[in-house]
C-alpha cells in the first residue's frame, strides 16, 4: 500500500477570488490514498514530514511523506476491546516520540526506532489532552515534557527508550501543578534566548490563558528529578481571563511553526493563538523583557477575532432551530489563522483580521479529526475519518507588504516587498509620510530609491530650503542609475559637486565669523559639521569618480577657491599632472615630490624633471633611483641644466650621482649616459681629475662611451691623465706617451709604454721616447739610468745616443761594464748552443748511414697479413714492425684508404709501369716513387690502422659461422 503525496492532488472548489499572483493564498487539496483500509481513522498527527494515522482497529500507520510507498505498521499491545479506541496522539516536532492515549485511559509511548508501544503505567487512568515537548528535542529520550490532562492536572514526565518491552526503570512521572477550573486544553513551553535555565510555559483551559516565566529547578543528573516543579511552585502566572466563556466549546492552543529568514536564521518571535468559545485570542510571543512582565506585554499587544467573524450553522432538532458552535479546530501559520468551520477552511490574516480564504472542503455532516500543523516543515493538514487533505499555502506573505503599508509600518513593509513595483510603492509612501512630518533627510533617502518624479522631489526640497536633504536625495538617486546612463549620472554627479562646494563655503563662513547661521547651530557645531561634510565629499568623489568630468569639476571647484577639495579630486582620479602642476606653480617643492613619488607614468618625470632638478635635486634623484621604468637618456637635458648652476664637489653633484647609479645598476646603458657623465666630470672646475680618471679606469675595453668625444672634452678642459688613458684604451700608445711627455709626466709615459703586451718592438720604441725625455730633463745621468732600468728591453748602447756630448764615460762606467759582461755571457751561451747543434747533426748523419744496413728476417711459410697466402710466393714488402704484405695486396689496401687525389696518382703510376712505356732510369724512378707511396707506412700500425678502429670485426660479406663460438 502507498500514499500518493508527490502528485495526484485533487483540487477542490475554492470560493476565494484570484489574487494578483493568479493563485489563492490557501488551497485545500485532497491526498490520493493508494491503499485500502478496513477501518476509519480515529486520530492523526504530522511532524517533520512524517504522517501518523491511528485506525479504529488499534493499528498505527507511520508514513514518511518523502517516501510514501514505505509504510510502517504497528499494533497496540492489546485489542481495542481491552484498552479502548485510540482517542488522541501526540507527536513531537522531530517525529521521534509518539504518545498515545485511549478512551479507557490507557497511555503508551512509541519511539521512531521501535515497533512496540511501551505502556505508561504511571499515567494509567489519565486522560491526556495536550503535551508540551521539550524545546531541546530531538533526543534519544523525551527529556522533560509536560502533559495536560482533562482533570486539570499537569504532569512532568521523562521517558527513555528501552529495548525491554515492559521495563519500568528509566525516567519519572511527577505531578507539578493543577488547574483548578477545568481541563488543560493546551500547553507549550520554550526557552528564553541567552538564559538556558529560564523557561516560559503557556497553559490554556476553556476559560483562560496562563503565562508562566521562571527558572527551572536544578538536577544532579539529566532525567533524575523534576525541573518544572520549582517553577510552578515559586512563580505566579499572569492570566488572561474571560467572562462568560463556555466550558463546552472547543478550546485549542496553537503555536506558529518554525520559520526561517532568507539569511537562514530562525525567526526571532513565534506567534500564538488561543481558540475558545468567544473567539480567537492571538499575538506574538515576545522574549523581551526576560521577566514576568513580558506576559503583560504579550497580552496587552494581543488581538482578538470575535466569534461573530465566522458564520454560524443552524440545524433543526425536534422542530427547534439550534445555533451550533461552528469552530471545531484551528491551526496557526506564519501570517494567518486557519479555522475549520463546519466543513469550511477559513483563513484570517493575523495583521488586520481580514478573511483571505473561505473554501468548502467537507460534505455536510462529515466527521473530522481536526487541523494539524507540521511544526518543522510548515505544512498544514486536515483529517477526516476517511480522507486526508493538505492545506497548501501559495506565497502566503504576498500581501503582507500592503497591510503593513496601510498600517504605516514602512520598514517592515519594505522588508516583505518582493518586486521593484512593491518596493517602489512602499518607498514613495514612506517618503511622503516622513516629509509630511518634517523629516526631510529620512524622506530624501527613501525617495531616492523610489520612482517618484525627480523634478517633483528636487523642487519640493529646494522650495523647503532643505539643501542637505537634496544632497542626500541626489546621492541616493545616483546610486540607482545604471552604468549605461552616462548622461544622467554625469549631470547629477556634477550638480552634487556644486552643492557640496556651496555647503562647504557656508560652513567655512560660519566657522570664520562664529555666527549662528542655522538654528541651534553654533561655531563649534559648524566646525564639526564642516569636517563631516568634507568627509562626505571625499567619500562621494572616491565612489563616483568615474561619473565626474574632470575639466568641469576643476572649473566648479576652482571657482569656489577650494584648494583642498580640488587636490583631493585630482589625486582620487590619479591626475598627477594637475597636482604636480599645481604645486610647482606655487613652488611647493616638498608637496610636489610627495605627489611625484606616487606617480608611475614616466612622461611625468620627463615633463617636470628640469624644474624639480633645479630646486630639489636630491629628492628627485632619490625618487628616480626607485623607478626602473624611467628612460635615463630622456633626463639628460634636465641633468645638464642642473649641472650648469650646480656648485660644490663632484661627490655632492646629484646629476653625477644619478648617472653613476644608472651605469652601475642598469643592464644596458646607452653611450650618451656615459658621455654625459664624462662631460660633467671633465667640465667641473675642480683641478683634480681623480673622479674622472677613476671612472675611466673602471670601464672595460673597448669602452662603452664615445672615445673621440671624451678625448675632445678632456683635451678641451686640460684633463691630461684622462686623455692619456683614453689614448691607451684606443690602442694609440704612441700618442698617449707623446702627450704625457709633452707635459713632462715621464712616470705616466712609462706606465703607458709598458701596456702594449706582446709587442716588444713598440714597447721599445715607446721606452726610447721616455728615455730620451728622461735623460733630457734629468740632470743626473745615474738617476735617469736607474729610472730606465724599469724596462727590460733597453740597453746601454740604446741610451748612449741620447746622452749630451759633454758626458764622460765615468758617469755610466758601471753600466757599460755590466753590459759588456752580459754580452760575454751571451756569446758563451751562443757558442755552447752551436756545439750542441754540431753534435746533433753528426748523430743524425750516422743514423742515416745506418739505414742502408737495416734488414728484416722473413721465415719460411710466413703469410701475408692481408690475403693470408705465403708471402714468398710473389713480390712483397716487410716493415720494421715485422708485418709483411704482398705488394699488390698492400697497393689495394692503400688505394682503399687514400684520398681521391692520391688514389688517382697511384693508379696513374701503376698504369705507366705496367704498360712499359718508360724505360731505364725513368722507369726505376717511377717504381721507386710508387713503392714509396704504397709502402709509406704499415697499414696495421700506421694511420690507416688507427682510422679503422671503429670498423666492425665482422662485415656483412663475411661468413659469420667462422666467428661462432
Amino acid at each position: 500500500m502507498a500514499l500518493n503525496i508527490s502528485s495526484g492532488y485533487a483540487p477542490l472548489s475554492n470560493l476565494q477570488d484570484a489574487s494578483d499572483a493568479g493563485l489563492p493564498i490557501f488551497n485545500v487539496e485532497r491526498v490520493q490514498l493508494q491503499f485500502n483500509i478496513a477501518a476509519d481513522f480515529v486520530a492523526a498527527q504530522v511532524a517533520n514530514n512524517v504522517l501518523i494515522l491511528a485506525l479504529a482497529t488499534g493499528r498505527i500507520l507511520r508514513i514518511d511523506l518523502d517516501n510514501p510507498a514505505d509504510i510502517d505498521d504497528v499494533d497496540l499491545p492489546k485489542k481495542p476491546a481491552e484498552v479502548g479506541l485510540i482517542r488522541r496522539m501526540f507527536l513531537d516536532p522531530s517525529a521521534s516520540h509518539l504518545i498515545i492515549t485511549t478512551t479507557l485511559g490507557e497511555n503508551y509511548y512509541l519511539h521512531s526506532q521501535s515497533r512496540q508501544p511501551k505502556p505508561l503505567f504511571k499515567l494509567r487512568g489519565v486522560s491526556i489532552e495536550c503535551v508540551a515537548w521539550n524545546p531541546s528535542l530531538p533526543s534519544a529520550s523525551t527529556r522533560e515534557i509536560l502533559i495536560g490532562a482533562t482533570d486539570g492536572n499537569i504532569y512532568e514526565i521523562y521517558i527513555e527508550q528501552s529495548s525491554e518491552f515492559f521495563r519500568r526503570e528509566g525516567g519519572y512521572t511527577t505531578q507539578v501543578w493543577r488547574l483548578p477550573d477545568g481541563a488543560v486544553t493546551g500547553i507549550w513551553t520554550d526557552t528564553i534566548p541567552g538564559q538556558s535555565d529560564v523557561r516560559r510555559i503557556l497553559v490554556a483551559s476553556h476559560t483562560r490563558l496562563l503565562h508562566f516565566l521562571g527558572k527551572t529547578g536544578g538536577r544532579g543528573r539529566e532525567g533524575s528529578s523534576s525541573i518544572y516543579a520549582d517553577l510552578f511552585r515559586n512563580e505566579a502566572p499572569v492570566a488572561h481571563d474571560t467572562s462568560g466563556a463556555s466550558v463546552s466549546a472547543p478550546s485549542v492552543l496553537a503555536i506558529t511553526p518554525e520559520s526561517h529568514k532568507p539569511d537562514g536564521n530562525q525567526q526571532d518571535e513565534q506567534g500564538f493563538a488561543w481558540l475558545y468559545s468567544q473567539g480567537i485570542f492571538y499575538g506574538n510571543l515576545s522574549t523581551s523583557p526576560a521577566s514576568p512582565a513580558v506576559a503583560n506585554k504579550i497580552f496587552n499587544e494581543a488581538k482578538f477575532v470575535p466569534r461573530s467573524k465566522f458564520p454560524e450553522t443552524v440545524s433543526a432538532r425536534g422542530g427547534r432551530k439550534l445555533i451550533q458552535d461552528p469552530i471545531t479546530s484551528m491551526a496557526l501559520t506564519q501570517w494567518h489563522i486557519l479555522v475549520l468551520v463546519e466543513g469550511h477552511i477559513v483563513a484570517v490574516n493575523r495583521l488586520d483580521g481580514s478573511t483571505v480564504c473561505d473554501q468548502v472542503v467537507l460534505e455536510p455532516g462529515q466527521t473530522t479529526l481536526g487541523l494539524v500543523a507540521d511544526q518543522k516543515k510548515n505544512t498544514f493538514w486536515l483529517f477526516t475519518s476517511q480522507e486526508i487533505f493538505e492545506v497548501v499555502a501559495n506565497d502566503e506573505d504576498r500581501d503582507i507588504w500592503k497591510i503593513m503599508l496601510k498600517q504605516q509600518r514602512y520598514d517592515e513593509a519594505l522588508r516583505f516587498a518582493k518586486d521593484a513595483f512593491q518596493k517602489d510603492a512602499v518607498a514613495t509612501a514612506s517618503g511622503d509620510h516622513l516629509s509630511s512630518k518634517g523629516q526631510y533627510l529620512e524622506a530624501a533617502s527613501i525617495w531616492g530609491k523610489s520612482s517618484k518624479a525627480f523634478e517633483e522631489v528636487c523642487l519640493s526640497l529646494i522650495d523647503s530650503g532643505q539643501e542637505d536633504a537634496l544632497r542626500k536625495y541626489l546621492i541616493t538617486k545616483l546610486g540607482t542609475y545604471k552604468k549605461s546612463s552616462t548622461m544622467q549620472r554625469t549631470m547629477m554627479a556634477t550638480w552634487l559637486i556644486q552643492i557640496f562646494m556651496g555647503k562647504l563655503n557656508a560652513l567655512d563662513d560660519m566657522v570664520a565669523t562664529k555666527a549662528e547661521l542655522l538654528e541651534n547651530t553654533d561655531a563649534k557645531g559648524a566646525k564639526e559639521q564642516l569636517q563631516r561634510t568634507m568627509r562626505e565629499y571625499q567619500e562621494f568623489v572616491s565612489k563616483y569618480k568615474s561619473d565626474l568630468d574632470a575639466k568641469t569639476v576643476y572649473e566648479v571647484v576652482g571657482s569656489h577657491d577650494r584648494e583642498e577639495e580640488l587636490l583631493f579630486f585630482a589625486n582620487t582620479i590619479n591626475d598627477y599632472n594637475f597636482v604636480l602642476s599645481y604645486w610647482v606653480q606655487r613652488e611647493k617643492w616638498t608637496e610636489a615630490l610627495t605627489v611625484l613619488n606616487k606617480q608611475t607614468d614616466a612622461e611625468t618625470f620627463y615633463k617636470y624633471g628640469s624644474v624639480l632638478m633645479m630646486h630639489v635635486p636630491g629628492g628627485l634623484v632619490e625618487i628616480l633611483m626607485r623607478r626602473n621604468s624611467i628612460d635615463p637618456p630622456r633626463l639628460i637635458p634636465a641633468l645638464l641644466s642642473y649641472n650648469e648652476k650646480a656648485d660644490g664637489p663632484l661627490n655632492q653633484n646629484q646629476a653625477v650621482r644619478y648617472l653613476q647609479f644608472v651605469i652601475n645598476n642598469y643592464a644596458e646603458v646607452p653611450a650618451e649616459i656615459h658621455n654625459t657623465l664624462i662631460s660633467i666630470m671633465a667640465s667641473h672646475p675642480s683641478p683634480s681629475e681623480g673622479v674622472l680618471l677613476s671612472y675611466l679606469e673602471s670601464q672595460p675595453v673597448p669602452p662603452p662611451y664615445d672615445a673621440d668625444f671624451a678625448l675632445r672634452l678632456c683635451i678641451q678642459h686640460h684633463r691630461i691623465q684622462s686623455c692619456v688613458h683614453i689614448y691607451s684604451s684606443m690602442g694609440q700608445y704612441l700618442q698617449a706617451v707623446e702627450l704625457a711627455l709633452q707635459h713632462n709626466d715621464t712616470d705616466l709615459a712609462a706606465i703607458v709604454a709598458d701596456r702594449p703586451e706582446g709587442n716588444d718592438k713598440l714597447r721599445k720604441r715607446l721606452w726610447l721616447l721616455v728615455a730620451q725625455k728622461k735623460i733630457q730633463q734629468d740632470a743626473g745621468i745615474k738617476s735617469a739610468i736607474e729610472f730606465l732600468k724599469r724596462c727590460d728591453l733597453l740597453k746601454i748602447e740604446d741610451l748612449i745616443p741620447f746622452f749630451p756630448d759633454f758626458v764622460v764615460i765615468d758617469d755610466f762606467k758601471e753600466e757599460i761594464c755590466t753590459a759588456l759582461e752580459n754580452y760575454s755571457r751571451h756569446i758563451d751561451d751562443l757558442k755552447q748552443e752551436m756545439d750542441m747543434s754540431a753534435h746533433t747533426a753528426e748523430q743524425i748523419q750516422a743514423e742515416i748511414q745506418a739505414l742502408d744496413l737495416r734488414y728484416a728476417i722473413v721465415e719460411p711459410g710466413e703469410k701475408c697479413w692481408i690475403c693470408s697466402l705465403p708471402v714468398l710466393s710473389r713480390q712483397f714488402f716487410v716493415f720494421p714492425c715485422q708485418h709483411a704484405f704482398h705488394s699488390d695486396c698492400l697497393g689495394k689496401k692503400v688505394l682503399e684508404s687514400s684520398r681521391s687525389g692520391k688514389k688517382k696518382y697511384i693508379k696513374d703510376l701503376q698504369n705507366e709501369v705496367s704498360r712499359g712505356l718508360s724505360t731505364g732510369v725513368k722507369r726505376e724512378n717511377m717504381i721507386k716513387e710508387l713503392d714509396s707511396l704504397v709502402a709509406e707506412q704499415c697499414v696495421l700500425c700506421g694511420d690507416y690502422g688507427i682510422k679503422q678502429i671503429d670498423e666492425p670485426f665482422i662485415h656483412d660479406a663475411d661468413d659469420r659461422d667462422e666467428w661462432s663460438i
